[in-house]
């Protein structure tokens, strides 16, 4: 999916909410685990189906399948055939923080738009250009690097200045800007970081951001848009636990689907502001 049709998608269904499968076994309602031959994949597709009309992407951690071994990435690699198939339209990010030496990045990047087809993966930047742009050889496919993170260690590093004052992000922001542009790079901006998203738009205005921690990590939607919002929208906002464990009992789908609702309907407000 290039970035004209993920603007027209982001206008047309008046939404950039990016729902997170962080799917944990542990948490998926008990009914699943009893009745289902494949619980995770049976969580997730209901959850899709319920919240398709609310969001324009889903983002698997990978993590919450790798733990499982074989069946986990079954799970991973039926969830995305059934997006594929279901909603074509559907923006789909594997959030799996790769980033090593260019050999072993090219194989990396080979299994996520070769194999698992998606549009996007999550890299981390720390060990330079030859360890993300083997991930750039895939035609419209996108890399999402890290930027400014919402954890609280994001501060040990990311926060770090240089003896002219540029800080570790500014200087990733800058860099990564050389290896590809805003129509194939994007960055991951934490929810959490407030009016830091002045200074990211200093830099990257045109770039879509990936924005993680709204919602469960208690990132404003409205501070995000406010400071991080483009003439494009430019945002994709990720909620993970607030929508997919919004309810517990049989009706864990239903839930949510209000849950993306709502949240759809406060992306629908912020909108009319550009489009």
């Amino acid at each position: 999916m290039n970035k004209q049709q993920l603007i027209e998608n982001i206008r047309r269904k008046q939404t950039f909410l990016c729902v997170g499968l962080d799917t944990d076994i542990q948490k998926i309602p008990q009914h699943l685990m009893a009745e289902e031959e494949a619980p995770v994949f049976a969580f997730n597709r209901a959850i899709i189906d319920a919240t398709a009309p609310y969001c324009i992407a889903y983002k698997p951690n990978l993590a919450f399948y790798e733990c499982l071994g074989v069946k986990g990435w079954q799970a991973l690699e039926k969830t995305v055939r059934y997006i594929r198939d279901r909603y074509p339209d559907q923006f789909i990010i594997a959030d799996a923080k790769r980033g090593d030496i260019g050999n072993t990045s090219a194989m990396y990047a080979r299994s996520f738009f070769e194999d698992l087809k998606v549009d996007a993966v999550t890299v981390a930047p720390y060990m330079g250009e030859d360890s993300v742009t083997p991930f750039l050889t895939y035609g419209n496919t996108w890399v999402v690097l890290l930027a400014l993170t919402s954890n609280k260690g994001s501060h040990d590093f990311q926060l770090t200045e240089d003896g002219q004052g540029e800080r570790l992000f500014e200087k990733v922001l800058r860099k990564s800007q050389q290896w590809a542009g805003d129509d194939r790079m994007m960055y991951v901006v934490g929810a959490t970081q407030g009016r830091m998203f002045e200074d990211i738009r200093r830099i990257a205005p045109r770039h879509f951001l990936l924005v993680p921690g709204v919602g469960a990590q208690g990132g404003s939607l409205e501070e995000v848009c406010r400071y991080g919002m483009n003439a494009e929208c430019g945002l994709i906002v990720n909620s993970s636990r607030a929508i997919i464990y919004a309810g517990h009992g049989r009706d864990f789908a239903e839930a949510a689907r209000r849950a993306a609702q709502e949240v759809q309907q406060q992306m629908a407000a912020q909108l009319k502001t550009i489009f």
